[in-house]
């Protein structure tokens, strides 16, 4: 198929069109130029593509396209193996949508359920979320899908790994039958290709070819190494390797912890990431990482999946990872949006077997070298050192530019006080110079409400709001933290 030279040749409405500009979406990926099509005339899908080609918003586009603005209830739900992975995918139908005014929400573990409960009593057109909390809010009740009309399943293969799959067909069992289904995996096994084949209509097939793992895209090298050896091993190859960016993989939370901590001490710019540490650590990590406060991040697989990060040029798998899927999806954290990168495994002798897993699924020989010479690692250290003492340059978050426009306004006032999105619309939209265009996203809680207010109005609405009643009663206001 030929790629679409630009979003324009979509039938795609205007507000989609200008929020794809801001976010310098210029042209279609590979997949994006796929499945939008098809994605947009309600067929179901089964697209087999690596991480990094852009799948998030070659389902993302057509779903904020699709789904029907006055309707309060759910419309779309995103299932995803990973925290991560719901707020990534929750920013990226937000960004995308933003002038439609379309609201996501996310719903995961280790966040209060209560306050989850509040927002999907709210309008919510798209869900996203992690298949047990998705599950406990539809044993709840707390999540309508009487409305709902697509189903999204991403990283189909991961969902399988983590042992998910039952609770996938669980939640796919409570859905109305009458929707349009779409399952993302960058391998289809077996269990998966079942689950298709029961629960979808003559799915359409698109596979894209996995010309990013191989190494067109990303150099594979492999370092034999004995279990002592790899702590002095590692520092040797971040010394001549130089990255900018690098992720270096463990296979359990106390081995991050080790090297986080031995890297720390050899004052190495560098965080952690595992499963232990709460959510909100998590995420901060992981947005300090994306914009480059720091170089070097030490994490388990579930910094595998849910990272959009254009510019990690190396990844090191400390611990060789035992599903050969791991390795694809760890190794994919490099060589994203048309960039190279390297990815080196350190491999202890008996750990032969996965190896020989891992080549067979990639069908070709990963390259192995030895370890650098003790006068290479001396004549890189000036350079490394150089660059370790360098301030950081931070790199601009993809939505800023969308978002610069953007004033979030704090009202005092919610549902407590009879308060709904209408008042707010038609209270603002009799602003002089201001139209319900310019009026985004409102969420009302019990005793406050969030209007977000576009195209650089804010102030101006601000300024009025300080003096204007909202039906009858003059709420305090102020931009919201």
């Amino acid at each position: 198929m030929a790629i679409n030279k630009s979003f324009k040749d979509y039938q795609l409405s205007e507000e989609i069109v200008r929020a794809l500009e801001s976010l310098n979406y210029k042209n279609p990926t590979e997949v994006q130029a796929e499945v939008i099509p098809i994605a947009l005339e309600k067929k179901d899908l089964i697209v087999k593509s690596q991480t990094g080609s852009g799948k998030t918003a070659s389902f993302g586009i057509p779903l904020c396209e699709m789904v029907v603005w006055e309707e309060n209830k759910p419309q779309a739900l995103i299932l995803t193996p990973t925290r991560e992975l719901a707020a990534q995918v929750k920013e990226d139908l937000t960004n995308i949508g933003r002038f439609k005014r379309i609201k996501a929400v996310a719903v995961y573990g280790k966040q209060s359920f209560a306050k989850q409960k509040l927002e999907l009593k709210q309008k919510a057109h798209v869900v996203v979320g992690t298949p047990g909390r998705v599950l406990d809010h539809l044993e709840k009740g707390t999540l309508v899908v009487g409305q709902l009309k697509f189903l999204i399943i991403d990283e189909a293969d991961e969902m399988l790994n983590m042992g998910f799959i039952d609770q996938v067909e669980a939640i796919i069992k409570e859905l109305p039958i009458e929707r349009t289904t779409c399952v993302f995996s960058a391998t289809l096994p077996d269990d998966i290709e079942n689950l298709c084949r029961k629960y979808m209509k003559n799915p359409f097939k698109i596979n894209i070819q996995e010309n990013g793992i191989a190494t067109d895209k990303i150099e594979h090298s492999l370092l034999v190494v004995g279990r002592e050896e790899k702590l002095s091993l590692l520092k040797d190859v971040i010394t001549v390797e130089n990255p900018d960016s690098c992720i270096i993989f463990c296979g359990t939370q106390e081995e991050v912890n080790h090297v986080h901590k031995q890297l720390n001490r050899s004052k190495f710019p560098c965080e952690k990431l595992h499963g232990g540490l709460n959510q909100e650590d998590r995420f901060a990590v992981m947005n300090d990482f994306k914009r480059g406060r720091f170089r070097f991040l030490v994490a388990t697989n579930v910094a595998g999946r849910g990272i959009d990060i254009d510019d990690i040029t190396l990844i090191i798998n400390y611990d060789m990872p035992h599903e050969k899927e791991n390795y694809v999806h760890r190794t994919g954290r490099t060589g994203r949006a048309g960039k190279t990168g390297k990815a080196i495994t350190f491999m202890k002798p008996h750990e032969e077997k996965y190896l020989t897993e891992i080549e067979k699924y990639l069908g070709f020989e990963i390259q192995r070298i030895n370890s650098a010479s003790e006068e290479r690692v001396q004549q890189a250290m000036s350079a490394f050192k150089s660059k370790m003492n360098e301030r950081p340059t931070l790199k601009e978050d993809k939505s800023a530019k969308l978002n610069q426009d953007i004033m979030r306004l704090y009202f005092n006032g919610g549902k407590k006080k009879k308060l709904r999105a209408i008042d707010f619309v038609g209270t603002i939209a009799k602003i002089e110079g201001i139209s319900v265009d310019d009026i985004g996203i409102i969420t009302i809680h019990e005793n406050e409400t969030f209007v977000e207010i576009l195209n650089g109005k804010g102030p101006l609405v601000l300024q009025v709001m300080k003096t204007t009643t909202v039906k009858g009663k003059l709420l305090k206001v102020h931009i919201a933290k």
